[in-house]
């Protein structure tokens, strides 16, 4: 067996040993409540005055002049590709735009690609079941569905079987991440497009966000609508 066959055998070994490692590994202690520090006692001629923290004065923070601050009875769509790892992404901006526009109702769900490559990503693993299964018992099967002479591709295949099959283990996968994905990061705000990866090809950054959420939410019919 040489180098290859190692490796496409061994990759497959080493990520079921450490998904059953994962599994009964338990879980790691909880930290102990952190208490905290306090202060050594200063007399009351000798404290210090406090210091007041200055407040930055931002457009989102500021009320609309109906008694409320802008982000109330308003609603941010972020519609993401969960498949391509863009959680953490669309976590941090919902924080940012919570934090920038209180009341404001930031809402994550999954942006699901085509159809067809739904319907693709379904037959992959089907596919790749039946290529591993004639690997291992094809010279059974074949006589059954009438196959008397196999072709050629299924002697290549079972004349090295753990490569053929650590081969379509891996080619599957792969297809299958890839027709799952849909590769955006849609932004919505009350149902009107504000920002489109699919268009733009690059994420948005955190305070271009924040501007076209507050151009969106300060605009007139906005404005007039929420105070409803």
């Amino acid at each position: 067996m040489d180098r290859a066959q190692l490796i496409l055998l061994g990759l497959p070994l080493f990520l079921f040993c450490s998904d059953l490692f994962n599994l009964f590994t338990p879980p790691p202690p909880k930290p102990q409540p952190h208490r905290p520090h306090q202060p050594p006692h200063i007399p009351h001629q000798h404290r210090p005055n406090a210091i007041i923290p200055e407040t930055l004065d931002f457009p989102s923070q500021e009320t609309s002049g109906l008694g409320g601050a802008i982000g109330y009875g308003n609603t941010v769509e972020i519609n993401f590709c969960v498949s391509c790892s863009y959680k953490g992404t669309a976590v941090t901006m919902k924080k940012m735009l919570e934090t920038a526009f209180p009341g404001l109702d930031v809402i994550l769900a999954n942006y699901p690609p085509p159809a067809p490559k739904r319907l693709l990503a379904k037959v992959v693993p089907v596919v790749q079941m039946g290529v591993i299964g004639m690997i291992v018992a094809g010279d059974r099967i074949l006589p059954m569905i009438g196959i008397t002479n196999p072709p050629a591709w299924f002697h290549s295949l079972r004349a090295n079987r753990f490569g053929s099959m650590a081969s379509t283990w891996l080619i599957g996968n792969f297809l299958q991440s890839y027709l799952q994905s849909s590769g955006a990061f849609e932004v919505h705000c009350n149902g009107e497009p504000v920002f489109s990866k699919l268009k733009e090809g690059r994420f948005p950054g955190e305070i271009e966000l924040r501007d076209l959420i507050s151009k969106t939410l300060t605009r007139p019919s906005i404005l007039t609508g929420s105070s409803y």
